[in-house]
């Protein structure tokens, strides 16, 4: 599925927000190369010291594991796809349990933290909880199998290591729940920032409504009938009168002129920035990106039709938040001859059968209440598509 809007892009960056993923990643950086100690001070510390040979396999081990942790790390919070998360975590917890075999030390325990504080990112809370038991049960075989290490002695040794990785579990935990409060919020908070920018263009228009409709059905209509009788009062004197007559009848007629222009600028200025209305939606969102694309000109003078196309809009982004998982949402509004066509292309998972949830039937029947059209196209493994029509008989 091909996806082409030149278009207006809005990166997003909540910098304050993402401080506590920053300490995360460089505290399991700093972590990693903590653990390469017993490398390099390896023939000051080690009486018997290992061969060249281990030490290089010891080494390029351990590239190997900081190289897969910074690859997934270095994104976050953004999601990865699950095989590419497993792929990550099996590179990462084989490194660092080769590493505790080729090093006869504990330090495997070690790396072991930085993917227990990992785990809640990269895998569904079951899923990442078991994988946690997992990796500890198979650090207390590989201590077992170091030298003059009794099976009570490994059991011991990884059981305090379980215990300190339930710690940076927990921790990375909370790290995920609390960015995605955030980014919920923030989300919402977009949400009411166009509402409110929507709501009060419309009071706007419609104040601008009253009082145009005011001066046109009050001041003018008294302001004709004025200049009516003064046009009778013209035939009834003569002399100086008449002449006073004459003046204060064209200043009633200038007066008229200036209401009536008045009253057709205020209603010349009854549109609504649909541009800006859908930058304060979408700006508030860290993922994914959303590239709009609205011609600078497009104003709608139907207030009503402009809060649908917001609604229409609105719950695009929530699904692709929530259900897509997709990286990019692309956003199009534009005039044809005879409708308003707003189109939604993600590139997330898709789907194969579509099911309307109360957020997509609402979405309908906003659209079928104007006597618009809602299209929904979906293909699996190449997102979704949606497609709003209105009709133009009240632009």
């Amino acid at each position: 599925m091909a996806h082409s809007f030149p278009n207006h892009t809005h990166k997003l960056h909540f910098v304050g927000n993402y401080a506590p993923i920053d300490l995360l990643k460089y505290a399991g950086l700093v972590t990693w190369i903590c653990a390469a100690i017993p490398l390099v001070f390896h023939y000051w510390i080690y009486p018997n010291p290992l061969p060249p040979v281990v030490l290089l396999a010891w080494l390029l081990l351990h590239l190997l594991f900081g190289a897969a942790y910074w690859y997934f790390a270095r994104q976050l919070p953004k999601r990865r796809p699950v095989v590419e998360s497993l792929i990550t975590l099996a590179l990462m917890t084989f490194s660092a349990l080769m590493i505790g075999h080729l090093s006869q030390t504990a330090v495997a325990g070690i790396l072991l933290l930085i993917v227990a504080g990992l785990l809640p990112w990269m895998l569904p809370l079951a899923a990442s909880f078991a994988w946690l038991l997992g990796q500890n049960i198979a650090l207390a075989i590989v201590i077992n199998l170091i030298p003059g290490v009794t099976s009570t002695g490994a059991v011991m040794l990884a059981g305090m290591f379980l215990g300190v990785s339930l710690f940076a579990f927990m921790a990375g935990l909370v790290g995920l729940r609390n960015i995605r409060a955030r980014i919920e919020l923030a989300r919402v908070n977009s949400e009411l920032r166009a509402t409110q920018s929507l709501l009060a263009e419309n009071t706007r228009i419609a104040e601008r409504v009253r009082i145009a409709r005011e001066l046109h059905d009050l001041v003018g209509h008294h302001l004709t009938a004025l200049t009516l009788n003064l046009e009778v009062v013209t035939h009834l004197v003569d002399g100086k009168v008449l002449g006073h007559v004459q003046q204060a009848h064209s200043l009633a007629k200038l007066l008229l002129a200036d209401v009536r222009e008045v009253v057709s600028e205020m209603r010349k200025d009854d549109r609504v920035d649909l541009q800006q209305v859908l930058l304060a939606l979408t700006t508030g969102v860290p993922e994914p990106e959303v590239h709009l694309d609205i011609p600078p000109s497009l104003t709608l003078t139907d207030p009503q039709q402009a809060q649908i196309i917001l609604r229409c809009v609105q719950e695009a982004v929530t699904n692709c938040v929530k259900h897509a998982k997709a990286k990019n949402l692309w956003i199009s509004v534009e005039m044809l001859e005879n409708s308003l066509q707003m189109t939604a292309v993600d590139d997330g998972i898709g789907s194969k059968e579509l099911k309307m949830g109360n957020g997509l039937e609402g979405m309908q029947e906003r659209v079928e209440l104007l006597g618009g059209t809602l299209d929904i196209q979906s293909i699996p493994g190449q997102g979704f598509v949606l497609t709003v029509n209105l009709p133009t008989r009240s632009l």
